[in-house]
């Protein structure tokens, strides 16, 4: 463990962390490993009595140090599980003038892309997906909830659902949900978004490795095929330290 911790947090650092109290000398030692890198973005923390062993300071300095983190946003408290480091990142601007996909967008901006999983399968509608949709009677819906991540840091909880008619076989999505749809001529050409801020709540303020009550913005698309019908609902949840949209304003014509 030691060894581990002199990796993350070498002696001479925090005996040399400059003047002022023990617990700022800590929690300066560890933002500094945070921001090198040394202690990634999701990695646990070690134990505050680990910390505080090695370090030869107190438990109350060392949860004073990591308390300051946790309100700064660089490390998150998981109840039953410790606390994880959260790496910051730099905020993406999304224009709210084009229709594109997650997988579209990040892929404008070199960022490598990858889903995990939370639901992919074909249901039996809830009302409100019969109405939002206009399902007929009998019809399936195909769902696709997938948490997604961007070089490595999650950024959004997705969860679409799409009328079985254009998606018979969910699994068919790896990446792109419009790159298939394209393929069925079924992508959509305008949509509908309306945005409102919220509070990151469990679990999803775990899967998006922010703290609880931590700033989200939630998201609900609805999307249209050029005949007016509707091909897809989509609830989605953004990190709000992570995402801007942009929308760019003109005079109209008096």
């Amino acid at each position: 463990m030691n060894e581990t911790l002199a990796a993350i947090l070498p002696l001479e650092g925090l005996q040399s962390a400059g003047t002022g109290p023990l617990y700022r000398k800590l929690r300066q030692s560890l933002e500094d490993a945070i921001r090198s890198g040394k202690l990634g973005h999701g990695d646990a923390l070690p134990a505050e009595r680990d910390l505080a062993d090695y370090a030869n300071v107190s438990r109350v300095t060392v949860r004073k140090a990591v308390d300051d983190l946790v309100k700064d946003g660089l490390l998150t408290r998981r109840h039953g599980s410790g606390t994880f480091v959260v790496k910051p990142m730099s905020r993406v601007q999304q224009p709210l003038t084009r229709l594109t996909s997650f997988t579209e967008d990040m892929a404008r901006r070199g960022l490598v892309t990858k889903s995990e999983w939370l639901e992919r399968g074909l249901f039996h509608p809830s009302p409100e997906e019969m109405m939002m949709l206009g399902l007929a009677p009998g019809t399936k819906v195909a769902r696709l909830g997938r948490l997604r991540i961007a070089n490595d840091m999650p950024l959004a909880i997705e969860r679409a659902s799409i009328s079985a008619e254009f998606l018979p076989d969910p699994s068919a999505v790896a990446n792109s949900l419009y790159a298939v749809l394209e393929k069925k001529n079924a992508r959509p050409v305008r949509a509908i978004q309306r945005i409102s801020a919220c509070n990151m709540n469990n679990p999803d303020a775990g899967l998006l490795a922010v703290p609880i009550g931590a700033a989200g913005l939630s998201i609900e698309r609805v999307s249209y095929l050029a005949s007016g019908r509707v091909v897809e609902l989509t609830r989605s949840l953004y990190r709000g330290d992570a995402y801007d949209f942009v929308a760019e304003l003109s005079l109209g014509e008096s």
